[in-house]
């Protein structure tokens, strides 16, 4: 039971912290899943802890992106299957993408308990589990290497929350398409990703799935056309301006 107080300003934020630190203790995330979840915090802040007008034309051009691909999958970690199981899981079923769970800390024990985790949260098919379907993803040496021939390995578009800039990367030199969930726009996940949702996962994979919804109703030349006027470094860069207007907004309290 949280001891946390609705009318805490900071209540939202300390309650992803407590979502984290309970994936913890259920064996679903990597102590160091809880740093690097730390790091993007501190992003967040300076975002203003809000889904910007950049994020959400991220999110658009994503969306449409999602709808075009013969094979989307979402890879899945710890941290996302103890901050946000349900709308992941709700986001592969609007759009038709598969789930596949590949970890950078990887053991079988919480492998298991992530596996178990998406199942409680209605998750049917899930891949990376079989290692009768095992393959490697070249250039890379991190347990990551490691993936499903029916999923990320034959995918065309691969959604990748709170990812490693290594196998970013890699998947883009597999001809992925990569989208990611970044709240550092400076990161090298978040510069070398076709399309960067600089937002928090839990606020974006929701407005992600209800974009998708929209969009289905458009035709394939609408959906190309948004992915075509999406520009990801201009984007990137809207979002460091969006960081500096923040901080010279506070300065002036100083």
């Amino acid at each position: 039971m949280s001891l946390i107080p609705k009318s805490h300003p900071r209540a939202k934020s300390l309650l992803i912290r407590e979502k984290l630190v309970l994936g913890f203790e259920q064996g679903l995330v990597a102590k160091e899943g809880l740093l690097a979840h730390g790091r993007g915090e501190a992003f967040d802040y300076l975002l203003g802890e809000k889904t910007s007008k950049a994020a959400k034309l991220a999110i658009n051009a994503a969306a449409a992106q999602i709808l075009l691909a013969k094979l989307p999958v979402i890879s899945i970690n710890g941290n996302i299957a103890a901050l946000c199981p349900k709308e992941v899981i709700n986001l592969a079923k609007i759009s038709g993408a598969k789930i596949e769970v590949n970890l950078f800390y990887a053991n079988e024990k919480r492998k298991k308990n992530i596996i178990k985790t998406l199942k409680k949260n209605g998750a049917n098919e899930i891949l990376g589990t079989n290692s009768n379907f095992s393959t490697t993803l070249s250039g890379l040496d991190s347990a990551r290497r490691i993936v499903d021939k029916n999923g990320i390995f034959a995918a065309d578009i691969v959604i990748v929350p709170l990812e490693d800039g290594d196998r970013t990367m890699a998947l883009r030199k597999a001809g992925k398409t990569v989208i990611t969930f970044d709240l550092n726009p400076l990161s090298r996940t978040s510069q070398t990703a076709n399309i960067t949702i600089v937002d928090n996962v839990i606020r974006a994979v929701e407005l992600l799935s209800i974009t998708c919804k929209k969009l289905s109703k458009n035709n394939k030349n609408a959906l190309e056309k948004i992915v075509k006027n999406f520009n990801n470094k201009k984007n990137l860069a809207d979002n460091i301006i969006e960081i500096r207007n923040n901080l010279t907004r506070r300065s002036h309290f100083a």
